[in-house]
């Protein structure tokens, strides 16, 4: 009998039924089946799903319930990333702890993954503010300490006064916070805690190379940050305003183009070099450490701000031909590149000539271009390879090779012991110092008499307190905490005080994949047999703005686990996936452009399964797409569709499940359904092995959907045909589930099927079937039959015409012949006239 399509209804009822007895739990661990890690990033639990999330999360779902279907023994955890600033700030505006507000979220977004079907294993939940998973994060603090990767000292630091707090390098984005883009990012002298990530620099870049499986996109990002870079540290000796030699004072530059340095004009620092306080004093200073704020990096240099820059008074001598350069604060020069020093040769630096040309310092060109003589005028930096000219000794050699200018003026000032040749790297060692109350306590106590003391691992985890006032300015809450501030010395019993900064939250989610193997374990972060059995990580998935960060820190922390013992891998992640961005009338979703299409509502109108098929239908999952309300209308309609069909044909689904006879047709419209469903089932299994155009496969399913309505009253009229009809349904149900379901089960479930759809396998290919049925189409020459043509029904005229021509009987009759037409009666005949 024919059902109405009621989503509202049949939905909680599984959502419910699902929550109580996980179906998936009942495959895992079963001998025989390989297994496969799916994995989509974890969320911070600001209150609500919003539309990205949905589109993570059902892609990766549609692929973990493939899989489990296909035979894999499928691991598909969800955690919660719960420490973190917004709780902070809520906790400010409305008076609520940090922990009952990130508790609340997060029941009420786990409702939400509940009622939209995910099929996540719950029992492997993680929530990182607890101190079942903080108190790993402090003992891997430990080892990191233990091997020199963790330490302190002072330096400058990005500071963000909205956040009032720390900021690491990769979360400053254009010179302003990552979660304040209104709010430009301040330098702060800060005694910090830092992990090594530079130790590791070469060894991530390197290893880029072997992971095919990640989008070249990524990778590029990821080499570009690294920024792996060859060159030469060269001392210039400083002059103050007078000329004078200041006592061993000498300025060390990084530059990859020694070769110029006959052509240098002028020596640049940054804004935070430890010279520019020397060689600068009172408003001169400040002026110079403010120009760091008028400079927003960013990989693409068409945003970059006008250069500006300062002069010190003082000068530096170019070892080399002792040329006196002015030396200048300049604002692109990044403190974290090479030395924070650089030699400007504007003749073959656009960025150097743009700021020399700006204040008036003269230059020099000292590289020509092979064929070409020196310029008399620069209207731009000439950045070709050629032949080096005013370069004393060196002039006339070639700017690179192994026997040209870069090696030559290395090797030469090695030999002199000003200089020497090296590599430097973009990636610097990761702040993680926060000023502020939600985050993991470091483990570490401040002794007068001992200095700084590692906490016992016996006495972890070091406790967030639970009543501490929360300003959101000044100094870090804790400090304000005697209870947790004041300490005993673990070395000497002594009065000493805690560590009152807390960890960067990138440190939750650098290894929360690998306490997914492991959720209970209580003497160590993870088991071994555990990571041997699961990793690596099949298949990843979020959001590309995470390439930089929370990616490049997830392969860091992998390479010292490797180095701890704790894993016999380097990389975690097979493949990665990062999908697009759901946009609303152009523009990215925010609560402040009104453009915020809410999940809860939809699935309140249409139901989840029309939620999460739109989003896989409306674009390839890596593309962005604007969002059409319509298009969940279409999709809602589509499900009705199916529903009515598989429910009025639910006796004939149900004879073809229950026989065990082998379904062959028996007449033209049986032979083109069977073909029309196995060519769709071949085309969604290839597009799960392969390249995800979910859009492509659910557009199939529509086709076959539309193939059955036009042949179900012919095939309804025999018992046979009503075989081949319940059949087609059949496997058109279980191709749906991985999109659909609640949808699927429902009907499955109509089908007198007890065991949940999730355990039942994936429909058997038949090649045979899927194979399009060929004609017989005769091939005439001047009106005389020489050949056969078999091909597929429709074939174009195009395609015709060329497989006639080329016919070997054909060519036995037409070699050295003018053809003067190819007459083609589609289906039918073609006709070759020749003379």
């Amino acid at each position: 009998m024919e059902r109405e399509f009621k989503p509202l209804e049949f939905e909680p009822r599984w959502a419910e039924r699902w929550a109580a007895e996980p179906p998936f739990s009942l495959l895992q661990g079963q001998s025989g089946r390989p297994k496969y890690y799916v994995l989509e990033m974890l969320p911070y639990p600001s209150g609500t799903l919003h539309m990205g999330h949905v589109r993570n999360y059902a892609i990766g779902d549609a692929l973990a319930r493939f899989m489990w279907m296909r035979g894999y023994d499928v691991l598909h955890p969800m955690g919660w990333d719960s420490f973190g600033l917004p709780a902070e700030n809520a906790a400010i505006k409305n008076n609520v702890p940090p922990r009952d507000w990130t508790l609340r979220n997060i029941s009420h977004m786990k409702r939400q993954d509940l009622r939209f079907g995910f099929s996540y294993d719950w029992q492997r939940e993680v929530t990182t503010c607890l101190p079942d998973y903080y108190r790993w994060n402090q003992w891997l603090f430990l080892q990191f300490y233990k091997r020199g990767l963790a330490f302190r000292k002072k330096g400058t630091v990005n500071w963000c006064p909205k956040c009032a707090t720390v900021l690491a390098n990769e979360q400053v984005a254009g010179g302003v916070c990552w979660r304040h883009e209104d709010t430009p990012v301040e330098l702060r002298e800060l005694e910090q805690w830092y992990f090594r990530t530079s130790a590791y620099a070469e060894e991530l870049l390197r290893d880029l190379d072997g992971m095919a499986g990640w989008p070249e996109r990524v990778r590029t990002m990821q080499r570009n940050w690294i920024g792996r870079s060859e060159g030469a540290e060269v001392d210039f000796t400083l002059r103050d305003a007078q000329g004078d030699a200041a006592a061993g004072a000498a300025i060390r530059v990084f530059t990859t183009r020694i070769d110029t340095i006959y052509g240098a004009a002028a020596v640049f620092l940054a804004p935070e070099h430890s010279l520019t306080a020397q060689l600068l004093r009172g408003a001169e200073l400040e002026k110079a450490r403010a120009l760091r704020s008028t400079f927003k990096a960013g990989f693409d240099p068409s945003k970059e701000p006008e250069k500006e820059g300062l002069f010190t008074g003082a000068y530096a001598v170019n070892p080399f031909n002792g040329q006196a350069l002015p030396i200048w604060v300049a604002n692109f020069i990044l403190m974290g590149y090479g030395t924070g020093a650089i030699m400007a040769v504007p003749a073959h630096d656009e960025r150097d000539f743009d700021f020399c040309r700006k204040y008036g310092i003269a230059f020099k060109q000292v590289i020509v271009p092979a064929g070409e003589a020196a310029r008399e005028r620069l209207d731009a930096a000439l950045v070709e390879d050629g032949l080096l000219v005013e370069s004393g000794p060196f002039s006339g050699l070639p700017n690179r090779g192994p026997n040209g200018a870069i090696a030559a003026m290395t090797r030469y000032a090695e030999e002199k012991g000003f200089g020497k040749g090296t590599v430097t790297y973009r990636l610097q060692d990761w702040g993680i110092s926060r000023q502020r109350y939600w985050g993991t306590p470091i483990p570490m106590v401040h002794c007068e008499k001992c200095g700084v003391v590692a906490v016992p691992e016996s006495q972890l985890p070091v406790l967030l307190p639970q009543d501490v006032k929360i300003t959101g300015s000044g100094q870090s809450p804790l400090a304000s905490d005697a209870s947790f501030l004041n300490t005993s010395c673990p070395q000497c019993g002594g009065a000493a005080r805690r560590e009152t900064d807390t960890m960067d939250t990138f440190v939750d989610s650098s290894w929360y994949f690998y306490r997914y193997v492991s959720p209970k374990a209580d003497d160590a972060p993870f088991y071994s047999d555990d990571v041997r059995r699961w990793f690596p990580v099949d298949q990843y998935i979020g959001g590309i703005e995470h390439a930089i960060l929370h990616l490049i820190y997830t392969r860091f922390f992998t390479k010292v686990f490797r180095d701890l013992g704790l894993v016999d891998f380097k990389e975690p992640v097979e493949r990665l996936f990062t999908q697009g961005m759901i946009t609303r009338h152009g523009a990215k979703m925010s609560k402040s452009k009104g453009n915020v299409v809410d999940p809860a509502e939809l699935v309140d109108r249409y139901g989840a399964d029309s939620a999460r098929m739109y989003v896989l239908f409306a674009a390839p999952p890596e593309k962005d797409f604007d969002w059409n309300d319509q298009g969940v209308e279409g999709i809602h309609r589509f499900l009705a569709r199916v529903f009515r069909l598989a429910t009025r044909n639910g006796e004939a689904a149900r004879r073809a499940l229950s026989s065990r006879e082998e379904v062959t047709a028996q007449n033209p419209v049986e032979a083109a359904l069977l073909r029309k469903t196995h060519q769709v089932l071949a085309r969604i299994t290839e597009d799960f092995d392969g390249r995800w155009h979910f859009n492509t496969s659910i557009a199939a399913i529509m086709e076959l959907t539309n193939e059955l309505y036009a042949s179900e009253a012919a095939l309804q009229g025999s018992g046979h045909g009503q075989l081949v009809l319940g059949q087609t349904i059949a496997i058109l149900v279980r191709m749906l589930a991985p999109f659909a379901p609640f949808t699927a089960q429902e009907l499955w479930s109509e089908f007198s099927q007890e065991s949940p759809l999730a355990l039942e396998s994936w429909p058997e290919f038949d090649a045979g079937l899927a194979k399009e049925e060929e004609i017989e189409i005769p091939v005439q020459v001047n009106g005389k039959l020489r050949s056969r043509l078999l091909v597929a029904p429709h074939t174009d005229e195009a395609r015709l015409r060329e497989l006639a021509q080329a016919d070997e009987k054909v060519l036995a009759h037409t070699d050295g012949k003018q053809i003067v037409k190819v007459v083609v009666i589609p289906d039918k005949l073609v006709n070759i006239v020749v003379r």
